[in-house]
């Protein structure tokens, strides 16, 4: 049963989304507002978050910014009026895994939250393969979403997995940012965001002896990335 957190502040919504999420068998809890939600995080274990924008006090995005920075890897997704794709890139870039306008359809919303699921299972799932890879310097366990560097471990966010998993799935070949955009942040692959690279920056940190020049986790100017699993030297054209 997963275990899934509600921070709304609208009563009526967040005791219809509580109602339904039980009857769908979720174990739901509800909060009103942001320093509520990061309560509730710091003290307890959630399968997921459904987080509002639009919050008295602490609003979504700086509750899904504190949580990222504290090293909480929950699933999030965020829950707001504002649909433009300024703010749907603002949602992603704070730390929401995914983002779900509002007014909304509750199949849409079970939709989302069983995709969101499927996501990190598929993220975890070592099936065919192993669950911890040697990647550069760093080892990867997708079980545990955990990237460790000799005797230090950092935690990985649900997308940090996801991309890496992508690109360990397809090690040795280009994969483009707009195919990273719509396999792993799930919109669209003209989306104009900087998070794509931002990602790749914070891997890097990780896996590479030196991030100013990546061996390891390649750019290929104006297509995409490439990630060696046995790094080569970089094509100076590259």
């Amino acid at each position: 049963m997963a275990r899934i957190l509600i921070v709304e502040d609208e009563e009526h919504l967040a005791t219809g989304i509580h109602f339904n999420l039980e009857a769908e068998g979720y174990d739901a809890e509800v909060v009103k507002d942001g320093a509520e939600a990061l309560t509730a995080v710091e003290s307890e274990a959630y399968d997921l978050v459904l987080l509002d924008a639009m919050l008295p006090g602490i609003d979504g995005f700086q509750v899904a910014q504190r949580m990222r920075t504290l090293g909480n890897r929950t699933p999030i997704l965020m829950l707001t009026a504002k649909s433009l794709p300024e703010d749907v890139v603002h949602g992603l870039e704070s730390g929401a895994d995914d983002y779900l306008p509002k007014p909304f359809e509750l199949a849409v919303l079970l939709a989302r939250i069983k995709s969101l699921l499927r996501r990190r299972d598929w993220t975890r799932d070592g099936t065919g393969e192993a669950a911890t890879i040697r990647i550069g310097r760093a080892e990867v366990d997708f079980a545990a979403l955990e990237i460790r560097v000799g005797d230090k471990a950092s935690r990985l966010t649900l997308l940090e997995a996801a991309l890496l998993k992508l690109l360990v799935r397809n090690a040795g070949r280009i994969v483009s940012k707009g195919e990273i955009l719509e396999r792993v942040w799930n919109v669209r692959a003209d989306t104009d965001t900087r998070a794509v690279e931002n990602f790749i920056v914070r891997l890097r940190r990780h896996i590479e002896e030196d991030a100013s020049e990546p061996q390891v986790l390649q750019t290929v100017r104006g297509i995409g990335y490439r990630l060696l699993l046995s790094p080569e030297p970089q094509d100076p054209k590259t």
